[in-house]
């Protein structure tokens, strides 16, 4: 079976943030459809998405799109051990499929995003809702972190494209002259800024050492190569 093309993974990710906003459930772009929408060149395999819901479940909201849109379907998933299902979305007129992943504030460090700073980007004609640069970075900085400390060879596998993906979001974070210690950021939980502060520890020893003069001007306190090895 065929990948979807990006503007096929676009489209799908504007129809389930339409049909959520339809039940006044207001949503944000993570993970690599987010970071494409900010310019990294890299285009994403599927569609993250961000449900800034208190009251429901992943498994509710993965239900709630079944049910309102024929477009998505659910799978069991190939762990047996599994509680959850998979959320995927067809591709009209193609045999093809989208995996979507709904996540929800508190889920693998998601921050609740206040509705005020959900940014609104536009790329390949389409507008969608992302998440704010700064958490949108740290989460994938800890993305590189989770599959280099995974015992499964695929995931750690993937570590050097983590490393791509970061360095290359945090060039276009840099250019929009932002900063952690901005007035803007105050709302990011400190406990994501303090896991950044630590896993940056290693990144630039063991990824990539060029890049901390960009996390620098980004308000990181980061040491050099030297003493963070000491440490």
């Amino acid at each position: 079976m065929s990948l979807p093309t990006t503007s096929e993974i676009l489209d799908v990710a504007g129809l389930a943030v339409a049909v959520f906003e339809s039940q006044g459930l207001r949503c944000c772009l993570m993970g690599s459809v987010a970071s494409y929408m900010y310019g990294v060149s890299r285009e994403p395999n599927d569609a993250d998405i961000v449900v800034l819901s208190s009251v429901n479940s992943q498994e509710e909201l993965k239900q709630m799109l079944v049910r309102l849109n024929k477009q998505f379907f659910l799978v069991r998933s190939r762990n047996p051990r599994a509680t959850y299902r998979v959320l995927w979305s067809r591709i009209p007129g193609t045999s093809k499929r989208c995996k979507v992943d709904i996540l929800i504030p508190g889920i693998l460090n998601v921050p609740a995003v206040p509705y005020r700073h959900i940014v609104m980007k536009r790329r390949d004609h389409h507008t969608l809702p992302v998440m704010p640069p700064i958490p949108q970075l740290l989460l994938k900085l800890q993305g590189w972190a989770d599959h280099r400390a995974s015992p499964r060879k695929d995931m750690r596998d993937k570590c050097h494209l983590d490393v791509r993906d970061v360095d290359s979001l945090l060039v276009k974070v840099d250019e929009m002259r932002l900063r952690i210690d901005s007035e803007d950021v105050q709302w990011v939980p400190k406990s994501l800024l303090t896991a950044a502060t630590e896993t940056l520890k290693k990144y630039v020893v063991v990824a990539s050492p060029a890049s901390i003069y960009d996390w620098r001007a980004l308000g990181f306190t980061v040491t050099d190569r030297t003493a963070a090895l000491r440490g």
